[in-house]
């Protein structure tokens, strides 16, 4: 009597929105990894000009995808939501001041410094995790915090001052999270970015009239070319945004999180290997201290699943 496997094979569907997830996540961290080129492109642009300009420029690419796509109506009936518009308006102020730290430290030689800030964030989301959201953590987790704490106060005692700018990044993009985390998944991501960006786009209207107005707006001032790269800022903005959200809805929230970890890669690669910042032995120690740190919450990652199925 011939014996037949019944056991069912993989599902091709499941495999397909695997694949289409892992394509999403790297080309959204790969792009953000490989920002610091783009910002030094833009010299001789300062940094309020080019977060003044990024923000009017992705809000009119969403609402031209949003025409395009009949997103519209959900843009619509969020706009009509008090509360969550209130929260919207909050992370998009959130991102300004990390969109603005970050082009600070990527026009003025600082990339190691933002590679480190994106290092750190993970630990940060964690913390903000137990504190506001009453959260649990594992051993492994409490480690890894500590051992970042253990890295500030490192860097501090070899830099002779606290890294700012690192912690300025970790922690505005770690509560734009947690707000968009309160907010929930109830709109696309360009949906909310739309929002966030029209939160802004006041005051961004208002710095790039101000530059203009003084003689210090470069967007028309040094060529087509300089013109066209700055008006790209729009697509670079939101186009990673979209392609997170679709990694975000196909793959499982660990996977998402292990992939996050390339943007700082290569933003480290970038500004060593390209840019040529420095890294002294001190550098080297206190990075070291935080990969360590980020080694814990990964391993945590990998646990944690096989922990669930033991």
């Amino acid at each position: 009597m011939t014996a037949y496997n019944t056991a069912p094979g993989p599902d091709p569907d499941a495999q397909a929105r695997t694949r289409a997830g892992l394509l999403s996540g790297f080309g959204a961290y790969g792009i953000w990894g490989l920002l610091p080129l783009y910002f030094v492109l833009l010299d001789p642009a300062g940094p309020v000009e080019i977060v003044a300009l990024r923000v009017l420029f992705s809000l009119v690419f969403c609402l031209l995808v949003l025409a395009l796509t009949g997103g519209l109506a959900p843009l619509g009936r969020l706009l009509r939501s008090p509360r969550p518009l209130a929260a919207l308006g909050l992370a998009g102020a959130l991102i300004a001041v990390n969109w603005l730290l970050y082009t600070i430290a990527t026009t003025t030689g600082h990339t190691l410094e933002a590679s480190l800030g994106y290092f750190i964030n993970p630990l940060v989301a964690v913390l903000l995790g137990v504190v506001v959201l009453r959260e649990r953590m594992h051993r492994l987790q409490w480690a890894a915090v500590v051992v970042g704490l253990v890295a500030v106060v490192v860097m501090a005692v070899f830099y002779g001052q606290v890294p700012w700018l690192s912690l300025g990044l970790a922690f505005s993009f770690g509560f734009y999270g947690l707000v968009k985390s309160l907010v929930g998944g109830s709109w696309p991501a360009i949906v909310t970015l739309t929002a966030e960006t029209l939160a802004l786009a006041p005051v961004a209207a208002w710095v790039v009239g101000s530059l203009a107005a003084d003689g210090r707006l470069s967007l028309a001032a040094e060529g087509p070319g300089h013109f066209l790269l700055l008006l790209s800022s729009g697509v670079i903005t939101a186009v990673p945004l979209i392609l997170f959200g679709a990694a975000a809805t196909r793959l499982p929230l660990s996977t998402v999180g292990m992939i996050q970890y390339v943007a700082p890669v290569m933003q480290f690669l970038v500004a060593v290997l390209v840019l040529g910042e420095r890294m002294p032995l001190e550098r080297w120690v206190g990075f070291g201290v935080v990969w360590v740190a980020v080694l814990l919450l990964v391993l945590d990652a990998v646990r944690a699943p096989r922990a669930l199925r033991e």
